[in-house]
């Protein structure tokens, strides 16, 4: 029997940031999983942790969901550039697609957030879906009449996805990085 993977998006995100988890728990997340919805006939399955470090068994769930997962979406901020397992997390995927071969076509897909003038170069050479001007965290933003602008985004971002997910390397044991406490790529800092 072939083995097929569990998730084909897998969120990447500052679980600690009071603003980006929010963002992601009440907008982002499930405004995604609408969008991919209304693009495929087939059950797309999304993994995005909204459990924090709490459980012991949080960074097994993590490394499963990682490595069986077709793609990432990483929120970038300022802070998930030094986040262990957010590095971990775009390492791991990053380190399939030299695996995997894939030939040019990344498993990767940045959405920005917040900031980008201190983001690391590598994490620079993407597309990135630009999402700033809709970072309202609270539930409110719900109501907004740029909440509509912020649906088409995540509408067209759904859209690139969906060609991801049907394009993505057949499943295998991909190799998933363990966080490394203190030890974060450098980064590049704006001028002043």
């Amino acid at each position: 029997m072939t083995r097929v993977y569990q998730y084909d998006v897998f969120i990447s995100y500052d679980r600690e940031s009071r603003t980006v988890r929010p963002w992601v728990d009440r907008h982002f997340h499930p405004r995604l999983i609408d969008a991919l919805d209304d693009n495929v006939a087939e059950k797309v399955e999304v993994f995005c942790d909204q459990s924090g470090s709490s459980g012991a068994k949080w960074p097994q769930t993590l490394r499963s969901a990682l490595g069986n997962a077709k793609i990432l979406v990483a929120v970038y901020s300022p802070k998930y550039f030094t986040r262990e397992w957010c590095m971990a997390e775009w390492h791991s995927m990053a380190e399939r697609e030299e695996v995997a071969e894939t030939g040019g076509r990344g498993l990767i897909y940045p959405v920005i957030y917040s900031d980008s003038d201190s983001f690391p170069e590598y994490a620079t050479q993407r597309w990135m879906a630009d999402m700033r001007k809709w970072r309202q965290p609270d539930v409110q933003f719900q109501d907004s009449l740029a909440y509509l602008d912020f649906r088409d985004a995540v509408d067209d971002l759904a859209v690139a996805l969906v060609d991801g997910i049907r394009q993505s390397p057949a499943w295998q044991q991909w190799p998933v990085r363990q966080p490394v406490p203190g030890v974060l790529p450098p980064m590049k800092f704006p001028g002043l």
